[in-house]
C-alpha cells in the first residue's frame, strides 16, 4: 500500500515502515560516528520502542555491543492497516543488531503488569543470566495497578489555580491564549500512580530478587525540569508532582541496591518533540523558539545525540557520575544556560501567529512530529507500494 499521514488533532494515525527503518539506520549511523563506548554488555531497556527508550537501545548495541531487550506496548500491523511507529522502529532495530551479530529480543505487552514483569524475567534468567544496565523509559497515559487492579490516567494540569499562556497549533501555526483549570487531589494522586517511580521500583525490586542483576548494576530513569516559562503546567503542576516521586524512588532504589554496589539515576533530559509533549499547551511553542536559538548556536540535539552524550560522557566516562545538588544527571545543560534561556523568554514575548516562522523553528518542529511516524525522511520514497505487514521475529 502506498502509506501517507494522516492526521487527528496532536496524533497521527499512521505510520510508514520504510520511514522507520530509515530513522533507526540514521540513529545507529549516528552512533557509530561518535566511537565506542566502555559501557554496559546486558540491557534491559523498559519502554524500548520510541524516543529516549529507544535511542538507549540503540546507544547500548551500537555503542558498546550490549544484548539487549526491549519491552513495549505496541500496536501490530494488519493487512490495510499500519502498525504503531514503535512497532517499525522496534522490527527495524532488530534486523539491524541481529545482522550487527548482536543479541536483541523484544517483549510487547503492559509493562505495568506482573505478567509481562515475569515473562520478562524469565528471558533473563534464560539468555542473559544477568543485566547491568535497567532504563526506564515508559510514557503511558494510564496504568492500571498489578496489585489493586486500578486504572489511574495521568491529567496535564497546574496545582494551586488556573493556568493562562500563549501556545501554538503547529500544523498551522496560530498562536493563541490557553487556559487550564487546576487539579483535585485526585488527579494529582493518579498522575503519580502512572508516571511516578513505584512501577521503576517494582521492576527492580523484582529483578533483584530473582538474582538477576550484575554485579555494579545501573538503572536509570528519565525526567524533565524545563523552563520557567511551562513550569506552572509541567514541574509546579501534575506531571511535576510524578516527578518529584520518581526523583525520590532513585535514591530508594540505590539503598536498596548497596549490596550489589549498584545504583539508580534520574536523567534530566533535554525537551524533545514527541507525542506526549505535542499535545502539552504551551510545551510545542517553546520547543519551537528553543530549536531555533540552539540550531544557530549549535547546541541541538535529537534523542540519539542526548543519550549518546549521556552514555559516553556521564554513564560510562570512567569518572565519578557527575549529578546536580539533588542527585539528578543533568543532560539538559544546553538548554538550560543562562544565554539560551534569556533568548528564549525574550521571543516569547514576541511571539505571534505572523512573526512565528521568523522567530521560531516551527518547520523543524513539523518535520520532527513527522519523524516520529516515519515520515519526511530523506532517501525514502513515499510514493512507492511498501509493505505495512512487518513481523518482529523475535517477540518473545
Amino acid at each position: 500500500m502506498i502509506i501517507e499521514p494522516r492526521m487527528r488533532g496532536f496524533i497521527c494515525l499512521t505510520s510508514h515502515p520504510d520511514g522507520c527503518e530509515q530513522n533507526v539506520k540514521n540513529q545507529i549511523k549516528y552512533v557509530q560516528s561518535k566511537g565506542a563506548i566502555d559501557g554496559p554488555k546486558k540491557v534491559l531497556v523498559i519502554g524500548a520502542s520510541t524516543g529516549f527508550g529507544l535511542a538507549s537501545r540503540i546507544t547500548s548495541a551500537f555503542g558498546s555491543d550490549a544484548a539487549t531487550i526491549g519491552v513495549f506496548f505496541e500496536k501490530p500491523p494488519t493487512e490495510g492497516k499500519t502498525a504503531s511507529p514503535g512497532w517499525y522502529n522496534s522490527a527495524a532495530f532488530e534486523k539491524q543488531a541481529h545482522q550487527a551479530g548482536l543479541y536483541a529480543k523484544s517483549i510487547n505487552g503492559d509493562a505495568f503488569s506482573n505478567e509481562i514483569k515475569n515473562q520478562t524475567l524469565a528471558l533473563i534468567k534464560a539468555d542473559l543470566g544477568q543485566v547491568d544496565l535497567i532504563i526506564y523509559s515508559l510514557a503511558s497515559p494510564v496504568r492500571q495497578h498489578p496489585t489493586t487492579g486500578v486504572l489511574h490516567r495521568s491529567t496535564l494540569k497546574p496545582i494551586g489555580g488556573a493556568f493562562s499562556n500563549k501556545t501554538v497549533d503547529f500544523h498551522t501555526g496560530k498562536v493563541s491564549e490557553v487556559s487550564i483549570e487546576p487539579a483535585t487531589e485526585e488527579d494529582i494522586a493518579n498522575t503519580i500512580q502512572v508516571m511516578g517511580g513505584e512501577d521503576w521500583a517494582m521492576w527492580i525490586d523484582q529483578l533483584k530478587a530473582a538474582n538477576l542483576l550484575a554485579p555494579g548494576a545501573q538503572t536509570v530513569a528519565y525526567s524533565y525540569i524545563g523552563p520557567s516559562v511551562t513550569e506552572a503546567v509541567y514541574r509546579k503542576g501534575t506531571i511535576g508532582r510524578a516527578k518529584d516521586h520518581l526523583e525520590a524512588t532513585a535514591f530508594e532504589i540505590t539503598d536498596s541496591l548497596k549490596d550489589i554496589d549498584g545504583k539508580a539515576y534520574v536523567s534530566v533530559n533535554k525537551a524533545l518533540v514527541t507525542q506526549a509533549s505535542s499535545a502539552i499547551p504551551v510545551i510545542p511553542l517553546y520547543i519551537s523558539l528553543l530549536y531555533k536559538i540552539m540550531k544557530a548556536e549549535g547546541l541541538h540535539e535529537g534523542c540519539i545525540e542526548q543519550i549518546q552524550r549521556l552514555f559516553q560522557a556521564r554513564l560510562y566516562s570512567g569518572n565519578a557520575v557527575p549529578t546536580d545538588d539533588k542527585g539528578r544527571i543533568r543532560i539538559d545543560d544546553w538548554e538550560m544556560r543562562d544565554d539560551v534561556q534569556a533568548k528564549v523568554a525574550e521571543l516569547w514575548k514576541q511571539a505571534e501567529t505572523e512573526n512565528l516562522g521568523e522567530l521560531g523553528d516551527l518547520a523543524g518542529y513539523k518535520n520532527d512530529f513527522l519523524n516520529l511516524f516515519g515520515f519526511a525522511f530523506e532517501g525514502v520514497d513515499y510514493d512507492a507500494e511498501t509493505n505495512e505487514v512487518v513481523k518482529i521475529e523475535s517477540i518473545a
